[in-house]
């Protein structure tokens, strides 16, 4: 049984410094850069996307911005890469669906000339000249920390991952994976990689649930899968009994915060990989590459029930509507 006592979890909020890194201001002719994301649809992209136009509109940069409708589609986004090359883009900002069936067509992106931005999640090609995201094997590792310091005994653990050739989804499983072994009192009942689609995700958790009673934690490890975990935890009436840490900013999961069947967010900070995503393009288009860092971790923090409505927490879960009001 999962007790939920007062939980102190960390919640430093690490704030990225923009203006530091700022390139410095555009002349001449307008560059174009293209966006190929995983996805158009969710919260976490659409601040992803603000961030990326907040840059283009600062450094005059022309910006494309496409995504498959699902977060499967590998085979789509490699066309997006070659059509984005074929209508003119100077550089590419990516995040891979697939890490090694993304490669082919970033390499001959970069074989056109297209300078290479990841984000976000990375792809198995040299041509990456900066990686702009989340430290995700550390971001496992704080989401298992939650459920420790916060569930007392035996940890029964249930993970609820997506697509199993997504690099930063696999990082964040293996940092729990290995906290959780050093701790000697939390064991992996069981795992699934799911849709990165709420509905598919829910049905699924609610299976996973269903098999293994005995799970006393949930982590879910991007935006869709720990909507669709916190709808089964409810579902099933275990708000009381699962202890569910999920990732990303959503008003279904913020409003599973306040109704106990979410008990706390991984928030990273898309804006800032968007931002940074664009900016970075900039800069090695206009001679200003040689500084870039090959790996800029963009920050995560905690957000639970006690540090919900502080002001900090507020802007890290929606960030978005801030930054377009």
């Amino acid at each position: 049984m999962c007790t939920k006592p007062g939980k102190t979890l960390a919640c430093a909020l690490l704030a990225l410094a923009l203006g530091g890194c700022a390139a410095a201001a555009p002349t001449g002719a307008r560059h174009r850069v293209a966006i190929v994301a995983k996805s158009p649809r969710t919260e976490f992209w659409l601040s992803v996307f603000a961030g990326a136009q907040a840059a283009a509109a600062e450094y005059n940069v022309e910006l494309d911005i496409s995504g498959p409708e699902t977060e499967e589609d590998y085979e789509t986004q490699n066309r997006m890469v070659a059509e984005a090359v074929d209508a003119g883009a100077e550089a590419l900002v990516f995040s891979a669906i697939d890490y090694e069936n993304n490669a082919a067509a970033i390499d001959a992106a970069a074989a056109a000339g297209v300078r290479i931005v990841a984000i976000d999640s990375n792809v198995d090609s040299a041509a990456v000249q900066t990686y702009i995201g989340t430290d995700n094997y550390a971001a496992g590792q704080m989401a298992a920390q939650a459920a420790l310091d916060a569930v007392d005994g035996e940890l029964i653990v249930g993970i609820v991952n997506y697509d199993i050739s997504s690099a930063n989804g696999q990082e964040r499983e293996r940092g729990a994976r290995d906290l959780f072994e050093e701790s000697g009192r939390a064991q992996v009942a069981a795992r699934i990689n799911t849709l990165a689609e709420a509905g598919r995700a829910q049905a699924d958790t609610e299976e996973l649930l269903r098999a293994h009673p005995g799970i006393n934690v949930l982590l879910a490890f991007n935006e869709p899968t720990s909507v669709g975990a916190a709808a089964a935890v409810a579902a099933q009436d275990l708000s009381d009994a699962v202890f569910l840490v999920g990732f990303d900013s959503n008003l279904a999961t913020v409003e599973g915060l306040q109704n106990g069947s979410v008990d706390a967010l991984i928030v990273q900070n898309p804006y800032a990989m968007g931002y940074l995503g664009v900016e970075s393009a900039y800069r090695l288009l206009s001679g200003q590459g040689g500084s870039l860092a090959p790996t800029v971790d963009t920050a995560t923090s905690i957000v639970d029930l006690e540090n919900l409505f502080t002001m900090d927490s507020q802007k890290a879960l929606f960030a978005f509507e801030q930054r377009e009001s």
